[in-house]
């Protein structure tokens, strides 16, 4: 150990001897970028340590304030990269690099210094300041050889590989200058080759390129960017010239008409705007129109209306805010569209009325105007008349028309009419308007008076006073006026039925304003009966009309009249009057009539026969005889309505020689009234009751009738048989040639105030039976014999005034009296 370690020390000192030999230290040559692992040098070799006692001598760098980036390999001794070595970064621009690096060896301890120096190589490019850099030059004002100082690049390398050139990319207006300063330093410029544009071109983009020495070459650039500054050179400029709106009328106010866009190529204040307008024609919408000074938004202020103006020009005016203000215009047009806003108009221009209910079809009532100030379609107008009947409408020429008569007109029917005149436009939705005609007729005489009834059926009893009404008669005229004002008058060619000769205006009268027939004296139904005649009315017009009506008045009978006794049949006259005008409660003696009886005349023998009349009517004329008996029961009895005394039973000699027996003949009236007549029967044998009759009979004509001889009773009733029949054919035969006559006399249209029913007449004839009659017209009773011996019943649908008499039964018909 001892030996080695003498060894050793030699070999130091040898080591020494040789380092102090050279300078000692060693000096190294690595390029920087070299990889790691890359061997600079065989650093323990250098030192003279042996390879094998490298480990063992502890051969290592000494550590100081920065890693070193190279190190020393433990089995080698070699000195390698470690890791990146950045030339730039250990020694910046300085040239050479040299790193100072101590090696401690360890047995001995020793420390060596060594010089490592890192070569350049081209691994950094050029590098301006700033990527890019912003020039401003004024348009026009600069002038062409103006220079703009360039800040250069700078390259990290040293060297050739530090060497820089520079290049600008082609532009018509620039150009690069470089100018030395010194022998160190350059300056650079950019040059203005030609005066710029900004409405041209506003900015220009240009590359300034820098190059080093390098090999290869690199390079770096700077992006330059001239902004042109501007000068108000340029007046504002609208995208259009026009503008053309529709508008329409309806448009609500405040909303926007139109927004105007102008422009100005300049910049700043030189480019902004503000918008006037001008002028507005016409100059009625000078206040209809506002626009915003800054966004050239043009509203509307105001309403529009397109029958005023349709088209509105508007001048608007756009003004920069440069130094020196320059303007331009554009030229709005409003072109106001048509909405259906206006209703059609009716003028009546001329209104001719009343119009006469005569007037001929065509004939021109109204002239109307119609308009409506919309255009096209709204304001073309349709009209119609309403009611479409009777009157028309008629379009003449556009605008006008005239309403006509199309029917013909009653003035009775309609007296005056509302026509309305309707008018629509063709717009959607349309418009109406209305025109009201009041359109009143005139009237003409074209009505004649109309009785309400053609017949009028009137009853008035007999005996009434004189002036009395007895009936209104009315015709009516739907004229007007005097073409209706009704006068009445009796026809003169009237005459009263039953009464001869005489007119009938010698019994009635008409008043000529009211219709009001009324009597001029008493009627008496014994002296007539029907009265017809005609009334006739006339109106006032020019000429009058007329109209006629028939007035059937018929008399009712009163009990005005007590029965007559009539003289026995073939017996001579006598006063047989005698009571008459008597009442029921009071009789007085009649004339004295004789009859004669035998005894032993069985129950049932006619004796005699009382025979009466009454000079009225019906019930007043239906007679009734009764027997006034004494105390007791008697001998003889009278038929109620026949009159014929007969025998109560048979006749016995205690009865006497005579009966004496007061009959009393009753009317059937109300009152009733009477007549009485006394009757002496004689009673004797048959013989010399015969005898005795005939003696009186020859003396004074008074006997009634003998009932003696059974054959003369059988031979008297035979003949009153064929009188009653003679009597029936005689009244039937007149009463059909009445009937016919009054048929060919009236018109079947008459018809009577009561209504449709018939009126019907009761007849009583002399031999007691009934019959009847239905007429439409007149109807009267006539049968031959004594007069006024008839029995009539009037029997209309309304009672008679006073009242009437109760409708005969058949049993009353078969008791009727046998005259």
């Amino acid at each position: 150990a001892m030996g080695v370690c003498v060894r050793s020390a030699v070999r130091v000192l040898v080591l020494q001897a040789a380092w102090a030999l050279v300078g000692g230290q060693v000096r190294y040559s690595v390029p920087e970028e070299a990889k790691s692992g890359t061997v600079v040098g065989r650093l323990a070799q250098d030192l003279g340590v042996e390879a094998g006692e490298v480990e063992a001598r502890r051969l290592r760098l000494v550590p100081k304030d920065r890693p070193a980036s190279v190190e020393v390999s433990g089995a080698s001794g070699a000195l390698v990269v470690s890791s990146r070595l950045d030339r730039e970064e250990l020694c910046g621009k300085s040239a050479p690099c040299v790193l100072r690096l101590e090696v401690l060896v360890e047995r001995p301890l020793r420390v060596f210094h060594v010089e490592l120096e890192v070569t350049d190589i081209n691994d950094n490019a050029p590098r301006f300041p700033v990527p890019r850099k912003n020039l401003t030059v004024a348009e026009l004002t600069t002038l062409p050889g103006s220079l703009f100082p360039l800040e250069g690049a700078s390259d990290a390398d040293i060297g050739a590989n530090a060497q820089l050139s520079y290049k600008l990319n082609p532009s018509e207006y620039f150009d690069l200058e470089l100018k030395t300063v010194d022998e160190t330093r350059k300056s650079l410029f950019l040059v203005l080759l030609k005066a710029l544009d900004r409405e041209a071109m506003t900015e220009h983009h240009l590359v300034l390129t820098a190059s080093d020495g390098g090999r290869p070459s690199l390079s770096g650039t700077m992006e330059l960017v001239i902004s042109v500054m501007d000068v108000n050179d340029n007046s504002p400029e609208f995208n259009q010239s026009v503008y053309k709106v529709p508008l329409t009328e309806n448009t609500p106010e405040g909303s926007l008409v139109v927004r105007v866009n102008a422009t100005d190529p300049d910049e700043g204040i030189n480019s902004e705007v503000s918008y006037i307008v001008n002028n507005v024609i016409p100059a009625s919408g000078i206040d209809l129109f506002v626009i915003n000074p800054r966004t050239g938004e043009l509203s509307l202020k105001g309403p529009l209306d397109f029958e005023d103006v349709c088209v509105y020009e508007i001048q608007v005016e756009a003004k920069d805010k440069g130094h020196a203000p320059l303007t331009g215009h554009c030229k709005v047009l409003v072109e106001v569209l048509d909405v259906n806003d206006n209703a059609p108009e009716v003028w009546v221009t001329s209104l001719s009325v009343p119009v006469a209910e005569d007037a001929p079809l065509g004939t021109v009532v109204a002239l109307l105007s119609v308009s409506d100030r919309d255009s096209g379609s709204n304001g073309r107008v349709r009209c119609t008349v309403w009611p479409s009947s009777p009157f028309g409408l008629v379009s003449t020429f556009e605008g006008s028309y005239s309403v006509v008569l199309r029917e013909a007109l009653d003035r009775e029917r309609v007296s005056e009419y509302e026509v309305e005149v309707r008018a629509e436009d063709g717009g959607a939705p349309p418009l109406r308007a209305r025109r009201a005609l009041r359109v009143p007729v005139s009237d003409v005489n074209d009505n004649a008076p109309a009785f309400a009834q053609a017949v009028y059926t009137v009853l008035a009893r007999e005996n009434n006073a004189a002036g009395a009404e007895l009936a209104r008669v009315w015709a009516r005229d739907p004229d007007e006026a005097g073409n209706g004002r009704v006068s009445y008058s009796l026809w003169e060619g009237a005459s009263a039925l039953g009464s001869g000769s005489r007119s009938a205006s010698s019994y009635v009268s008409v008043d000529a304003e009211s219709g009001r027939v009324w009597a001029l004296q008493p009627l008496d139904y014994e002296e007539l009966q029907v009265l017809q005649f005609e009334v006739r009315a006339v109106d006032a017009g020019e000429p009058s009309l007329s109209g006629n009506a028939t007035v059937q008045l018929f008399v009712v009978d009163e009990n005005d009249n007590a029965p007559s006794l009539l003289p026995p049949a073939g017996g001579g006259a006598g006063p047989w009057a005698a009571g008459a005008g008597e009442s029921s409660s009071s009789s007085s003696s009649g004339w004295s009539l004789w009859a004669w009886a035998s005894w032993g005349s069985p129950a049932g023998q006619v004796v005699a026969k009382i025979r009466a009349v009454d000079a009225d009517s019906g019930y007043n004329a239906w007679l009734r005889y009764e027997l006034q008996e004494a105390r007791g029961k008697g001998a003889f009895r009278v038929g109620l309505y026949s009159g014929e005394v007969s025998t109560a039973r048979a006749l016995e000699e205690a009865d006497g020689p005579r009966q004496t027996l007061l009959i009393v003949v009753r009317d059937h009236g109300e009152p009733a009234r009477s007549a009485t007549a006394t009757l002496s029967v004689s009673l004797g044998e048959g013989a010399e009751a015969a005898l005795a009759a005939g003696v009186r009979a020859a003396s004074s004509g008074s006997v009634l009738r003998s009932s003696s001889v059974e054959g003369g009773a059988s031979v008297s009733a035979t003949t009153n048989v064929w009188l009653v029949v003679a009597i029936c054919a005689v009244s039937s035969v007149f009463l059909l040639a009445v009937v016919l006559y009054g048929a060919s006399r009236w018109s079947p249209r008459a018809s009577v105030l009561s209504g449709p029913g018939p009126t019907t007449l009761v007849c009583a004839s002399e031999v007691g039976s009934w019959s009847y009659s239905q007429r439409q017209s007149r109807s009267v009773c006539v049968a031959e014999g004594a007069g006024k011996s008839d029995l009539m019943v009037f029997s209309p649908n309304f009672p008679p005034p006073g009242g009437c008499a109760p409708k005969e039964t058949p049993q009353d018909a078969a008791a009727l009296l046998d005259t």
